[in-house]
């Protein structure tokens, strides 16, 4: 099986994953992404029980599934953005703490440590997922931007990313960025500049999403060659474009 075909279960976190799991056997997926939210998989219970990751594993094999990824997109949104009330209905609790906004990005950090150390403990190479972003707030220039302050984002992106890939690294696992509008990367130049800026290290990457791409105007086929080397995963889903003169690509 070179390519398996999987369902992440983000979309379906509300549901449990006992239940999901036996639709997913029975309509024929080689296996799912595990979403670190709902019941799916406990990033944190993971790292402490080893009973826990057999358990899961076990669950997924009783109808036929494997698992090569789990996806942290929402703890991981939250590690270098600009954090606001917003953040509080798509983090854990513990994360979000009180709200103060260092506060909940170290934490944010944190878990996204102990994510690699799960995953590793889970026996899956991938971790896909969210940046967040210094300087999305600044795409559209009015008030003009000072555009050092935008490559001083970049830096303040490796800066919090780097110690996270670090753990990455010594457990064996890469993460893989979805390339998406409002993270670090969201295009061919962005992406170029997040991959330099943190040192072009082989455990970040890509997770490749054409959807988005789609509505952005931008040449899937083109960021897949360029970019070859750096693609983890890939996420595919059905993508209409809807311009009537009404309607814009924002």
């Amino acid at each position: 099986m070179a390519r398996p075909v999987t369902l992440f279960t983000g979309q379906w976190a509300d549901l449990p994953l006992v239940d999901l799991a036996a639709d997913l056997g029975a309509w024929g997926f080689d296996g799912v992404e595990l979403a670190c939210w709902g019941d799916h998989f406990d990033v944190e219970r993971a790292v402490a029980d080893p009973g826990y990751v057999k358990e899961r594993r076990a669950l997924l094999e009783s109808h036929g599934l494997g698992c090569w990824a789990i996806g942290a997109h929402l703890v991981g949104q939250a590690v270098a953005d600009p954090i606001d009330a917003r953040h509080k209905g798509i983090l854990p609790p513990e994360v979000w703490g009180d709200g103060d906004p260092e506060g909940v990005r170290q934490r944010a950090a944190e878990r996204m440590k102990d994510t690699a150390r799960a995953a590793a403990a889970f026996g899956v190479p991938v971790v896909n997922g969210f940046t967040g972003s210094p300087v999305w707030h600044m795409l559209y220039s009015f008030p003009p931007n000072d555009f050092d302050s935008v490559e001083r984002g970049y830096q303040e992106f490796a800066e919090r990313w780097g110690p996270i890939i670090d753990v990455f690294d010594s457990e064996g696992v890469r993460f893989a960025l979805e390339v998406h509008p409002t993270e670090i990367a969201y295009d061919f130049v962005t992406t170029r500049k997040a991959l330099d800026a943190i040192g072009n290290r082989p455990g970040f990457g890509i997770n490749l999403d054409p959807s988005h791409f789609a509505h952005q105007f931008l040449d899937t086929a083109a960021f897949a060659i360029e970019f070859a080397d750096r693609i983890y995963h890939v996420h595919v889903k059905d993508s209409r474009r809807f311009l009537d003169g009404r309607s814009s690509i924002l």
